[in-house]
């Protein structure tokens, strides 16, 4: 597949968007197209083990950096940027799919983290778009609300202090390269966590704290009835920390319809941890579109 990338995709609030695009170069404009919204604290280069992989597939695959991740801008005044929310992602999306997907191709929306929350959120704001050009949603290692990220005596305050622009106390990189390794199941590539890592670590503070409050508040279960509209997997690690694989089991409980992997020995990392698992998942979600489409 081919790649180009697109860095001045700007949203109604000013947020300046980095997308970037994968396809053959024959590829038709009524294929479908693939769109992946990566996780908290990470860009869009964390699926592209899943995009490598997906390769040989007759499809277009569209990946951007969330706001205030990656090259992406966050688009927020400093006195604003600690109101940031899952919400303002979910918009984000709608204007990459409209930015970005010919209006003739048939969408599968993947999120990892947050970016399974991103989903929810679009889901929620543009129910219309689900079951007419949103025709499947793959959520990974993610959840619709009760997130709880931590419980260690004033993270949070720590948190509220690097939205605010605010240094992290010393030792603070540390703690975080040590808690990316910890994301991880059983058996983690080396390579895999280093490059997390760096991804971590190239993330602005103040990106680093807004974002964890918003996920603390988040609830997107008013995406449901639009994702009941179309076919969905869920994928989770059972020793995922960041996102407990009981809140995954209540996703699933409340879509009922949906597919669900439950991976025993992978953590929260499952682009990186779960690539085959993951790829496979999109492949079926694209297999079943294709089917539909032939029978319609």
């Amino acid at each position: 597949m081919r790649r180009h990338d697109l860095r001045g995709i700007v949203t109604p609030d000013g947020a300046v968007l980095s997308v970037h695009t994968w396809a053959h170069p024959d590829l038709a404009p009524d294929s479908p197209t693939l769109v992946l919204a990566h996780g908290w604290a990470v860009n869009h280069e964390s699926w592209l083990p899943v995009v490598d992989a997906l390769a040989d597939q007759p499809v277009r695959v569209v990946a951007w950096d969330q706001r205030g991740h990656g090259r992406s801008t966050i688009g927020l005044r400093r006195s604003e940027i600690a109101s940031v929310s899952v919400e303002h992602t979910g918009r984000d999306l709608d204007v990459v799919l409209r930015a970005v997907v010919p209006a003739a191709s048939p969408v599968v929306l993947a999120g990892h983290s947050m970016g399974g929350m991103t989903v929810m959120a679009l889901a929620e704001q543009r129910p219309d778009l689900f079951g007419s050009r949103v025709r499947a949603a793959l959520l990974v290692g993610t959840a619709s609300s009760g997130v709880a990220l931590g419980d260690r005596v004033g993270e949070a305050a720590v948190m509220r202090l690097a939205a605010r622009g605010m240094p992290l106390p010393p030792g603070g990189n540390g703690r975080i390269r040590a808690l990316v390794g910890n994301l991880f199941g059983e058996h983690a590539d080396p390579a895999a966590v280093e490059t997390a890592r760096a991804q971590v670590a190239s993330t602005k503070p103040t990106t680093f704290g807004a974002f964890y409050g918003a996920l603390l508040v988040t609830d997107q279960r008013a995406g449901f009835a639009a994702l009941e509209k179309v076919r969905v997997g869920i994928v989770a690690g059972r020793l995922d920390p960041l996102m407990p694989v009981g809140r995954a089991r209540a996703l699933r409980v409340a879509l009922p319809h949906a597919t669900f992997t439950e991976l025993p020995t992978a953590g929260h990392m499952l682009p990186w941890e779960a690539t085959d698992v993951v790829a496979d998942e999109v492949r079926e979600l694209l297999a079943d579109l294709e089917a539909r489409r032939a029978t319609a």
